[in-house]
């Protein structure tokens, strides 16, 4: 499954929800698609919702095999600390989507990480898929186990 999320910003991203609708309808994504749509104005023709509640959210995460995503700096590093393949696509200001074009930073320091594959023209998602299908991305380290593996370290070098 390819779950299409678009965050909660109060900004609509319909450049992105169009354009993977008009992929599924020429047939370039075959897989089954839900997208969260957030204040998109545009409908897709697959299943979607404009919002899901958290625990929604974490089991279509779970269950995607390849998640196409905002530049959400949140929902790009649970992907990664998940191994999930994932392609950014940043929301652009030039386009009223945000205030301004961190989203565009955010996704290319990751992608330069090799933690997602960033997306910067909404044009290039075709390829940007196709890439990302045979990429092996790297998991992002968390924190939590990089910080018990120095303390058990540090225990054992007593």
């Amino acid at each position: 499954m390819l779950f299409v999320t678009v965050g909660s910003q109060k900004f609509p991203f319909d450049r992105l929800i169009k354009k993977v609708d008009q992929m599924l309808r020429e047939g370039l994504i075959q897989e089954e698609v839900f997208m969260q749509t957030g204040t998109s104005g545009y409908v897709p023709a697959c299943p979607h919702q404009a919002f899901c509640e958290g625990a929604r959210f974490e089991e279509l995460l779970e269950a995607c095999g390849i998640l196409i995503t905002h530049g959400g700096a949140g929902t790009m590093v649970d992907a990664a600390k998940r191994g999930k393949k994932t392609v950014a696509v940043p929301r652009l200001a030039r386009y009223g989507e945000h205030v301004d074009n961190h989203q565009l930073e955010l996704t290319e320091r990751l992608h330069k990480m090799n933690l997602v594959y960033a997306c910067p023209d909404v044009e290039d998602l075709p390829e940007a898929l196709r890439a990302v299908r045979d990429q092996s991305l790297a998991r992002f380290p968390s924190n939590t186990e990089a910080f018990i593996q120095a303390l058990d370290e540090d225990i054992r070098s007593f």
